[in-house]
């Protein structure tokens, strides 16, 4: 059991505790050190509270950089690629071995970005659909069966562990 763990079962205790016990009034307890007993109570919920709130905060933001270095991370090799790739292009003279070279490190950058869970949304030939495509124009069909089907991509669309991270732009047959 971590240290927050624990504060938090600490907290549940003391107030569990505190609302099991019924307060005793003394009979030489007056109605203002009543109010000022529970306005003390009030104060130290409210500032137990607002410490557990910041600290959770603190703790997301923790969260989301260590998720962000880690992504970043993953792609350093790419960037290491492709700065060889240009510091090469300078001495090419074999234009094959170039573009061989430029596929190479595409793919190992889909392959990176497929591993952190994006996908492309294959919509070429497909039925058009409001909720995953996004109509740039609309051309006529070169065939009958291509109404209402996607004639061209224009730019690819993009989801992330299942939700749209960009809407594919299409086009339409009519």
């Amino acid at each position: 059991m971590n240290t927050e763990e624990k504060e938090t079962q600490e907290i549940n205790n003391e107030a569990a505790q505190e609302s099991t016990e019924t307060p005793i009034e003394k009979p030489s307890q007056t109605p203002e050190d009543k109010i000022n007993e529970l306005n003390d109570k009030y104060l130290r919920l409210y500032s137990e509270f607002d410490n557990f709130r910041k600290r959770t905060n603190k703790e997301k933001a923790e969260i989301y950089n260590s998720a962000t270095s880690d992504v970043f991370k993953s792609f350093l090799p790419v960037l290491d690629d492709f700065d060889r790739a240009a510091k090469s292009v300078q001495e090419a003279q074999d234009l094959k071995s170039l573009k061989q070279g430029v596929e190479l490190i595409r793919n190992k950058l889909i392959t990176t970005l497929k591993q952190k869970g994006l996908e492309e949304m294959d919509a070429k030939g497909k039925e058009f659909n409001g909720d995953l495509h996004e109509a740039i124009t609309e051309i006529p069909a070169p065939s009958e069966k291509m109404k209402g089907k996607i004639v061209d991509v224009i730019e690819k669309g993009y989801t992330l562990d299942g939700k749209i991270v960009r809407y594919a732009k299409v086009v339409v047959g009519k």
